[in-house]
């Protein structure tokens, strides 16, 4: 309990918000955690009580969760229905261990890289069959270096996405965009710190047209989403 982002995260102001925003889903994931075998169980036991609005992807630390990822992820995907993985570069950064998961299962990673850019020009050719989402367009301290690094990796690997949350520099959402394309761009609200409302109309400013727009706001999660998650082995 150090600060706002591994105390405490009610949802009921966020869902509030999003609502009047015109959000039906919203991806969730715990806070830091120093357990996140428990801290992806509670987060299920959230999801479950507002199953038509959330959805879950299970968090790991990469370097303490080594040699049980696979069956963590397992148990996030069989058990509660979770769609993705969670890595926060501030704790570890994806592994080879959290990407062969991520690979087995058929899910996403939604990478923090905390202003680390380089570290995707090492796992996105690696793992080049893995979607990487990666948050904050790779800073949420406004470090414009790797929001502009980030921007040319979406026009360089065809596994890497950005996400839109927190970046207060607008042009270069303007240039992930330019760069990558509207179906390398995802919309998201950092809540529920962040208002959604808010977080949304940057993504109106922009000005595209329709479809473009529409891939931002959903499509392209959706998309991504559709691919069903591979059951663990028995």
């Amino acid at each position: 309990m150090s600060a706002p982002w591994n105390a405490d995260a009610p949802l009921g102001k966020y869902l509030r918000r999003a609502r009047r925003a015109g959000i039906e889903k919203t991806i969730v994931v715990p806070v830091i955690h120093r357990d996140y075998n428990e801290a992806n169980a509670r987060l299920a036991r959230v999801i479950a009580r507002h199953p038509r609005q959330l959805v879950g992807f299970a968090f790991v630390h990469a370097r303490r969760d080594a040699g049980r990822i696979r069956e963590m992820v397992g148990r996030a995907v069989s058990q509660w229905g979770f769609r993705g993985i969670k890595v926060h570069g501030a704790e570890a950064m994806p592994s080879r261990e959290v990407c062969e998961a991520a690979l087995h299962f058929a899910l996403p990673v939604l990478v923090d890289v905390a202003n680390r850019a380089e570290v995707i020009d090492l796992i996105a050719p690696a793992f080049p069959k893995v979607k990487f989402i990666i948050a904050h367009l790779g800073s949420f301290m406004d470090d414009w270096k790797a929001h502009q690094q980030v921007a040319y990796q979406l026009g360089r690997y065809p596994n890497v996405y950005a996400d839109t949350s927190g970046v207060r520099r607008f042009d270069y959402l303007v240039e992930a965009v330019r760069r990558g394309g509207a179906g390398k761009v995802l919309f998201g609200s950092d809540g529920p710190w962040m208002h959604p409302g808010l977080e949304l109309h940057k993504i109106r400013l922009l000005g595209l047209p329709s479809r473009q727009e529409a891939r931002i706001l959903g499509g392209n999660i959706a998309s991504m989403l559709r691919q069903r998650p591979a059951a663990p082995a028995a």
